[in-house]
């Protein structure tokens, strides 16, 4: 009886042992998905950040020849205005009028003294000479008045009005605020004349040209915008060390210091055009993997493009056959796949 149960226990390790050895010589595939091989064209792009400003020749600001006194501010920053509407009233500083009413009153003596000479002269109770040095100081005068002038000496009330259509991007003052000659008061932006400035390598400026268009993508996150490259700099940014390049893009439809991301379409590049992620560059020579039967073929490849729409590459790949996408770092040649159909 004994024997019968040590031959039963034997014969039953025997199967086991059987069954292990038959599992492990089950070749093992691995789960994987694909996509067809296709041809096309995918835009080549330079990416550059920056942010929305006035273009160099879309913005003015405001500021006043005189020390004096902002009495009333009218505009906040971010205010749309019209052209002609009202902004701030400036007083200029009383010590600004007294010199001006006293360059009037040098004029008028001037004047009054240069008539006196030729009435003196037509006596022959003046030389030429003298009238020639009464013309000089009424001529000196005079340049001096028009001067102070066209500083706004001579307005006792200075009211800034908006020269054109646009939006009030900063505001230098309070109201009330006494300020000095040249100091600015505030910058108004002409309408659509609002870009983006973004800066790229130097070794890419020669791709990029006027009117190429751009992808622009805010960085705090939305849809996608898209413009157009309005001006690309022949010089070098002393701050930043890069290219500026001006995109323009729909007015309104971004606001003044927002960051972007831009992506300016410098051509087209040709080729296969396969998912990012079937293309492997771990362990040398970038490849791609097909399904040839069950199992996984590499193909050396060259990758040309890398962009968020796919990779383009050039290599010896058949179009009759599927690639790996998903799976792709965990095959290697001659692996044995399955994939859902």
């Amino acid at each position: 009886m004994r024997a019968l149960i040590t031959l039963t226990a034997a014969l039953a390790l025997a199967g086991c042992g059987a069954a292990s050895e038959e599992t492990k010589a089950e070749p093992q595939s691995v789960l994987v998905s694909t996509a067809p091989a296709k041809q096309g064209a995918l835009p080549q792009t330079v990416t550059a950040y920056g942010s929305v400003a006035p273009a160099l020749n879309g913005a003015q600001t405001f500021s006043e020849a005189q020390p004096g006194q902002v009495t009333r501010l009218l505009v906040t920053p971010g205010a749309t205005v019209r052209r002609g509407q009202a902004l701030a009233v400036f007083v200029p500083a009383p010590a600004s009028r007294s010199g001006y009413l006293q360059a009037v009153e040098a004029l008028d003596s001037a004047r009054k003294q240069r008539a006196t000479t030729a009435q003196l002269l037509a006596q022959q109770l003046a030389t030429q000479d003298q009238l020639v040095q009464a013309d000089k100081a009424v001529a000196d005068a005079r340049t001096a008045l028009a001067a102070l002038q066209a500083e706004g000496a001579g307005r006792a009330v200075h009211t800034l009005t908006a020269p054109f259509d646009g939006i009030v991007t900063a505001v230098s003052v309070a109201q009330g605020d006494r300020t000095q000659a040249g100091a600015t008061l505030l910058t108004v932006v002409r309408a659509g004349g609002i870009v983006v400035t973004a800066g790229i390598d130097p070794a890419e400026h020669g791709t990029v040209a006027v009117g190429q268009s751009a992808s622009l993508l805010r960085l705090s996150g939305g849809a996608a915008l898209t413009g157009h490259v309005l001006r690309v700099s022949q010089a070098l940014n002393a701050k930043t060390r890069m290219v500026d390049v001006d995109i323009a893009f729909p007015a309104g439809a971004l606001l003044p210091g927002e960051g972007i991301q831009v992506a300016i379409a410098t051509g087209q590049v040709s080729g296969w055009i396969v998912p990012h992620r079937a293309v492997v560059t771990a362990g040398g020579v970038p490849h791609v993997f097909q399904i040839s039967g069950s199992k996984a073929k590499a193909v050396p490849v060259t990758v040309l493009l890398t962009s968020n729409a796919g990779d383009v590459v050039n290599g010896a790949i058949d179009p009759q056959r599927r690639l790996i996408v998903e799976g792709a770092y965990q095959v290697g040649d001659g692996d044995a796949v399955r994939w859902a159909h």
